[in-house]
């Protein structure tokens, strides 16, 4: 979109905008109430009212200073073209201080996408086990597992149509948990003086333990980083007014929850989680249906903000490419399936490992505290490229790394109970991601381009040399040079090393993806008439690119205008079309094995073609039909072997 566009996105505030960011973006750190608590007391534990009023302090200002502060007031700054997440992030500071920064963007995009591995099985297991109430030996893994494969097939809808139906349910849902914490709080409004950060820090400080409650306490802002991933989807102004009803609901939920346990202080914890245990009997059935809503809605901000930071990848060259559709007329609105599919998988193991929430409260948080971290580091040099006061980024980067620090340091305790499988998850998608960046970065480096117009002399010669075999009537090479007076040098070696590789005419197309939904433009430069043609789609971002099928529109539109008239050849006299025919010639590389390099570049190499196998065919994502493809491999030689010594035997 323009920037004024995109500026008036950003601003504009309307009922279905608030309604859409509930839907879509507040889903996660809306159903924290639910396990939260949960994670840090526990059943057969005896209630302390001086543990529950600092750790209700320690919420609130978790709150406060992480969700508030640093990402709905200064993180939502930082957008790219109206998306947000680590990878845009990332984009908008590479260019000040070098490409060396990709390293911290690809450990905290990983750890984001190994939390959307377990906050789905977490949500959504810790509402229906809200059940057990009537039947405590009640098995809810098939019930999870149902609920989350159902909402994972949803995705082929679209984000747009998920939040005008998740809209109306997440705001019935924070009105629920608002109302539900007043009459937990039962008039005995003096529990808010746990507001006060003195709480807070003296359960920190000098409560046996209070320390690595830490871990537990930051599950309520888990979605903070979801948040800031889902920006693109709605706008930041509708993020920022809808927080303001969100953060009172959640504040009086925690409140009500504390309320309970200070009433019934002394007394041990039963296996009812402390949410559950606030709601009356009357209301109970209706609790546990509106919280499975809730927290399917939960797992919905994770996913959305997983599609998001994958499709950034892919653009950046961090993430193999995939199949990206746009279900909805909004750009920020994206399925992958490759992502969505991988994602089910990864989920339904964590239930069947698992089995019960408390069980997930182990592995949870760890994974997402170092992507705050990162977050923090990138927002740091990007306050410095917008010359903010020294003073105040210092500032920022102290408070922060100090708060996100102690998390990281509290949710280490997790690692040897669950915490190492989000952590290997994290590992080894930043080596995969690191693996692809360092493989496009070789191939990209070794990749040179020469002035289209020094070769339309020979090509021109070659077109109507007649004493050569015609290899195709068309010959097209998709050219990814954004300038189109330059195209890549291996195009030119494909058509002139033997077989040469004569065409009646040669084009030389690039694709341009507009920021516009649905536009469909070309434009054609005739460097040599009927020999040699440069072409230029111009197609918006809704719109499949079935390449075959628009080379063949405008060859039609070339040849009824005469800006391209075919010889009149002795096989023209019997072909049924008067286009005749064309073939696209894909470049596909290989590692040659005349490679002289040192070990662990050879295994990051190997690694990357292993890679690639996983990655979307190009013929395939510019739709392109299979009987006019020629696929052509050639050798990356990246290091040529030296110092070749053969001994000749002469007899």
């Amino acid at each position: 979109m323009s920037q004024q566009n995109h500026t008036l996105f950003h601003q504009r505030v309307s009922a279905a905008g608030l309604l859409i960011a509930m839907g879509i973006v507040f889903g996660d750190i809306g159903t924290s109430p639910l396990y939260t608590y949960t994670s840090i007391f526990h059943e057969g534990e005896i209630i302390n009212a001086t543990k529950a009023l600092g750790v209700l302090s320690a919420v609130f200002w978790t709150l406060v200073l992480l969700t508030s502060v640093k990402y709905i007031f200064i993180v939502l700054k930082a957008d790219n073209n109206g998306e947000g997440g680590i990878f845009s992030l990332f984009a908008l500071v590479r260019r000040y201080f070098g490409k060396w920064l990709v390293i911290p963007a690809i450990i905290g995009a990983a750890f984001l996408m190994a939390d959307g591995v377990i906050t789905p099985p977490i949500s959504v297991a810790s509402a229906i086990e809200g059940l057990e109430m009537f039947s405590p030996q009640l098995n809810t893994v098939p019930w999870v597992i149902g609920i989350l494969v159902l909402l994972f097939l949803f995705q082929q809808i679209g984000a747009g149509k998920i939040g005008k139906v998740f809209g109306p349910v997440m705001l019935v849902w924070f009105s629920f948990i608002g109302f539900i914490g007043i009459l937990g709080i039962d008039g005995h409004w003096a529990i808010l003086k746990a507001l006060n950060p003195s709480y807070a820090f003296y359960l920190i400080k000098d409560y046996p333990g209070g320390f690595w409650l830490l871990g537990g306490i930051f599950l309520c802002s888990t979605g903070a980083e979801a948040l800031y991933s889902d920006m693109g989807h709605v706008g930041r102004n509708n993020i920022r007014w809808s927080w303001m009803y969100i953060k009172i609901c959640l504040v009086l939920s925690y409140a009500g929850q504390t309320a309970w346990m200070v009433a019934h202080e002394g007394k041990p914890m039963s296996n009812i989680s402390p949410f559950y245990s606030t709601i009356p009997a009357s209301i109970y059935l209706f609790s546990v249906a509106i919280a499975t809503l809730a927290t399917i809605i939960a797992s919905q901000a994770l996913i959305s903000g997983c599609f998001t930071l994958v499709n950034e990848g892919i653009r950046l060259n961090i993430w193999p490419r995939h199949k990206v559709f746009f279900p909805s007329q909004v750009k920020g609105q994206i399925y992958i399936p490759f992502v969505n599919w991988f994602l089910m998988i990864a989920c339904v193991a964590m239930v069947l490992y698992f089995k019960k929430s408390t069980n997930m409260e182990a592995a949870f948080g760890l994974s997402v505290t170092l992507t705050m971290l990162v977050t923090s580091f990138l927002v740091v040099m990007y306050l410095l490229t917008k010359r903010v006061s020294l003073v105040w980024v210092v500032l920022f980067g102290l408070v922060f790394f100090s708060i996100e620090g102690m998390f990281l340091i509290a949710n280490l305790k997790k690692l040897m109970h669950g915490g190492w499988i989000t952590l290997l998850i994290g590992s080894v998608l930043s080596v995969i991601m690191y693996i692809w960046y360092k493989g496009k970065q070789e191939q990209s480096r070794l990749m040179t381009y020469t002035p289209l117009l020094q070769q339309v002399p020979i090509l021109q010669q070659l077109s109507n040399d007649s004493a050569i075999s015609k290899y195709a009537t068309h010959l097209v090479f998709l050219s990814s040079s954004h300038n189109e007076k330059y195209i890549e040098q291996k195009s030119i070696s494909s058509i002139l090393t033997a077989p040469i590789k004569k065409a009646e005419v040669y084009w030389f197309v690039h694709i341009n993806v507009t920021d516009e939904p649905f536009t469909q433009e070309y434009k054609v430069t005739i460097l040599s008439p009927n020999d040699v043609y440069h072409l230029t789609f111009n197609l918006g971002f809704r719109i499949e690119p079935k390449l075959d099928l628009f080379f063949r529109y405008v060859l039609h539109e070339l040849i009824d205008s005469k800006e391209l008239v075919l010889a009149d050849s002795a096989d023209m006299k019997y072909c049924l079309n008067k286009t005749g025919d064309y073939k696209f010639l894909i470049g596909d590389s290989f590692l040659s094995y005349e490679n002289s390099l040192p070990k662990w570049k050879g295994l990051l190499l190997i690694f990357y073609y292993k890679l690639k196998k996983i990655a979307v065919r190009e013929e395939e994502n510019f739709g392109l039909e299979e009987n006019n493809v020629w696929i052509e491999k050639y050798p990356l030689v990246v290091s040529p072997a030296k110092n070749v010594f053969l001994k000749r035997l002469v007899e």
